[in-house]
């Protein structure tokens, strides 16, 4: 209950903060007569929404779909590599890098040869946010595998526990925290990753919205297509932060406090259950 009172007056203040930079925004755009093209304010993009919900609104969706396509693709793909690469030293060596390689090429110069493999239609796009979203997913997931007590596994190992309970027991209930910072990463660059492909090869979504109204130099529809991505992004991110807050409860970050305070005999009292989970 306390959770749920302190994120309505966080929201509270959000939304507070937002209509003081609107209405600083509306007052400075009619004071210094802006041009509409270079800067609309914000009634002329509300007006300019109002005037095609209904398109817009199915634009959004059909960004929304492809960024959970490729978002989940991304935890899938980025989980399972983790666990191989930690179990592996093989995979340590090779795929480790080759991941860490592949996400210094920008992704936009690789959105085009997505478009030549794999077509014109959803499935490059998907293509593009999953590449983008992966690494830090996979990141996160081998350093909070990797995070573990050395006794915990020591323990674990001299209760002849396999390594199938091992990880599924011990180390994966242990990676969670870190795995969740990734995915929330993860989501916000599936939608940069959307965009970039709606931008090569849409014929549909946000991206290709603002393509086609920056062609026109129609201002204010780039600006609601900006706005619904942002609220879009908003609404995804906090989803996954609920997810999480009724996973983790047992976790430093959901008591309210730094981590860094958090007793350690908490992490040993989380710890023990999965032991002797472990061991069963």
């Amino acid at each position: 209950m306390k959770g749920l009172w302190k994120r309505a007056e966080d929201s509270r203040l959000a939304i507070l903060t937002m209509l003081v930079i609107l209405v600083l925004w509306e007052g400075g755009v009619r004071w210094f007569a802006v041009r509409e093209f270079l800067l609309p304010a914000p009634s002329k993009i509300f007006a300019e929404f109002m005037a095609q919900p209904g398109f817009l609104l199915m634009q959004t969706l059909d960004t929304l779909q492809t960024t959970m396509a490729g978002f989940v693709l991304a935890v899938v793909l980025g989980v399972g590599a983790a666990i191989g690469i930690v179990y592996s030293r093989f995979l340590d060596r090779t795929l480790y890098s080759l991941m860490v390689a592949l996400n210094a090429v920008p992704k936009v110069a690789l959105a085009p040869l997505f478009v030549i493999w794999l077509g014109t239609g959803s499935a490059p796009k998907i293509a593009i946010a999953m590449l983008i979203a992966i690494f830090p997913i996979l990141i996160d997931t081998v350093l909070g595998l990797k995070s573990i007590d050395p006794e915990m596994l020591n323990m674990a190992r001299a209760n002849q526990a396999s390594r199938r309970k091992v990880l599924w027991k011990i180390r994966f209930p242990n990676a969670l925290p870190s795995i969740f910072a990734g995915m929330k990463v993860g989501i916000s660059f599936a939608l940069v990753g959307t965009i970039v492909g709606e931008f090569v090869a849409g014929g549909s979504g946000l991206g290709y919205v603002i393509l086609v109204a920056q062609g026109s130099f129609d201002t204010p529809t780039v600006f609601v297509a900006l706005a619904l991505l942002c609220i879009l992004g908003v609404i995804l991110f906090k989803a996954l932060e609920i997810v999480e807050e009724h996973l983790l409860p047992w976790h430093a970050s959901q008591r309210g406090r730094p981590i860094a305070e958090s007793p350690s005999s908490a992490q040993q009292d989380k710890q023990m259950p999965l032991l002797a989970e472990a061991k069963r």
